[in-house]
């Protein structure tokens, strides 16, 4: 009975990405988080990590065929292209500009999560997301959506330098302004191993510039001089 009324709350979200799921369970599977199952173990469907696994290649490889195809630049510009698009945030930001919070099946620990935790969520529920609508529609229709709701933000990033590495320009900041080299620092890992979420602080002369979290130390340590930036 739950998934029966579960599954009717996803007609109004078929819509919005205009696609209609053959097999619906596969749609309520890209909602349905690890921590869930935890506090359900009779829901008998499995957590979304596998789709978010499948998603994140196919993303990955739309973004860099549209990418090749439509710019004749060299590999470093549109590696940085890329990586602006389908980081995290970007992510987060699109998943929660489709509504896919509204839908997460969380435990209740996980349902008061916010801020870069919450961000984390959202950004592999839309992965799982995409990988979903590769298996129920195919290739063309993963790729005719992420142009839709993902592509379409690359205006934005070139008009803001969005992909400008925050790492490299802090660096080159603090060589300027301090003639030294920041350093990173792991302040603090929590979660199990496969969902671990980092913070990590950035010093340059012992001083703590910006603090970040991230789902890896790369990823943390670039929040992390992002946060350095705003500062200055």
């Amino acid at each position: 009975m739950l998934k029966t009324e579960l599954l009717s709350k996803l007609e109004p979200f078929q819509k919005k990405i205009r696609h209609t799921f053959r097999d619906p369970m596969l749609l309520l599977q890209v909602f349905l988080h690890r921590s869930y199952l935890n506090e359900h173990r009779d829901f008998q469907l499995e957590h979304n990590e596998r789709l978010e696994f499948l998603g994140d290649a196919v993303l990955e490889l739309v973004v860099t065929e549209y990418l090749y195809l439509e710019y004749p630049n060299p590999e470093g510009e549109l590696t940085n292209w890329r990586s602006a698009l389908v980081k995290g945030e970007t992510l987060s930001e699109v998943a929660h500009e489709l509504g896919i919070e509204e839908y997460l099946l969380l435990s209740k620990g996980e349902a008061k999560s916010h801020g870069k935790a919450r961000q984390l969520i959202l950004a592999n529920a839309f992965e799982a997301l995409v990988g979903a609508l590769y298996i129920d529609g195919g290739f063309k229709g993963a790729k005719s959506f992420i142009k839709r709701v993902l592509i379409v933000r690359l205006e934005e990033i070139f008009s803001k330098q969005l992909y400008i590495d925050p790492k490299s320009k802090l660096q080159e900041l603090m060589q300027e302004l301090r003639g030294q080299t920041p350093h990173y620092r792991v302040l603090k890992e929590v979660g199990p191993d496969h969902n671990k979420v980092f913070t990590v602080g950035v010093y340059v002369k012992g001083e703590l510039l910006g603090k970040g979290e991230g789902a890896s130390k790369n990823k943390a340590q670039q929040a992390a001089a992002k946060g350095a930036l705003e500062a200055f």
